[in-house]
């Protein structure tokens, strides 16, 4: 059996459980923490400087997994890398530090072994994932006002791979700004 659907993690009406100690793991609510899949935080050239912003913010509060953060930043980057060679950084400004929990039920005739119900239903780790609240800048990419029509096109890719609504906010600023 592979991941659950984004549907099941998506919402945020769960209480927040990142409760994980690395001096104590044995206190730990959650004893051991899931791998993170997101590898780079800024890509593209370091210590950029361009005047035109391109950020995707978020139009409403959604937890976003690290499996698809990675997926949109992995498209992102190649269609930019392919179009544009170090004319852009390229950043994604959330950590994904909320841990998913999972009850495993097996069904199915003769599945008596696994299932307990709802007794001691707190669950496994499953994966992490990011809070996301409406109105907060998910990622950005700092070019030139010359390849705007590239970096749109690259984040309209990037949001076919994320749950929930986005907008592509582009910002002018009137001399250089550095992102990273």
């Amino acid at each position: 059996m592979g991941l659950r659907p984004g549907r099941c993690y998506r919402g945020m009406d769960k209480p927040a459980w990142t409760r994980y100690s690395r001096s104590k793991p044995k206190t730990s609510k959650i004893k051991a923490m899931p791998p993170k899949h997101v590898h780079h935080y800024i890509m593209g050239k370091k210590g950029y400087e361009g005047t035109l912003e391109v950020a995707l913010v978020a139009k409403e509060d959604v937890q976003v997994r690290d499996n698809s953060l990675e997926a949109a930043r992995t498209a992102i980057n190649k269609h930019l890398e392919t179009n544009i060679v170090n004319d852009y950084c390229y950043r994604i400004y959330i950590y994904p530090h909320q841990v998913l929990r999972e009850n495993k039920m097996i069904t199915g005739a003769g599945a008596d072994r696994l299932q307990r119900g709802m007794a001691k239903a707190f669950g496994k780790p499953a994966g992490r994932a990011a809070r996301v609240r409406r109105g907060k800048k998910i990622m950005s990419v700092i070019t030139q006002p010359k390849n705007i029509a590239l970096v749109t096109d690259a984040m309209k890719r990037g949001i076919k791979k994320l749950m929930g609504l986005y907008n592509i906010e582009i910002i002018n600023y009137p001399e250089p700004k550095r992102i990273a």
